[in-house]
């Protein structure tokens, strides 16, 4: 069971790692928030699955995974809320120069 929580603690810091690789790269806000978004879900939802694993079959394990949940539905709900707040607030997505669009 250990082996199995540290595959999925592994995975969920590879995929944290990649979404500070993605703020530290992409070019503009809408990209960053994209990176974040989608890794930073994923990335913390296999860190407390693999917490939950680690903790076996109790109500701290319930509860750990009843968080991955919320996370998985929070954290989409939010970046798309704060994405179309910046696109309102009138933020517009980066273009290659010389490129119309």
């Amino acid at each position: 069971m250990s082996i199995l929580a540290g595959v999925f603690l592994v995975l969920g810091f590879l995929f944290l790692l990649v979404a500070t690789i993605g703020v530290l790269r992409f070019p503009d806000f809408y990209t960053r928030l994209h990176a974040v978004g989608k890794c930073d879900t994923l990335g913390m939802a296999l860190s407390l699955t693999g917490l939950a694993i680690y903790e076996g079959l109790s109500l701290t394990g319930l509860k750990i995974l009843i968080i991955a949940f919320f996370i998985l539905l929070a954290n989409p709900t939010g970046t798309h809320a704060v994405c179309r707040a910046a696109y309102r607030a009138g933020l517009r997505p980066w273009t290659r120069e010389g490129k119309s669009g």
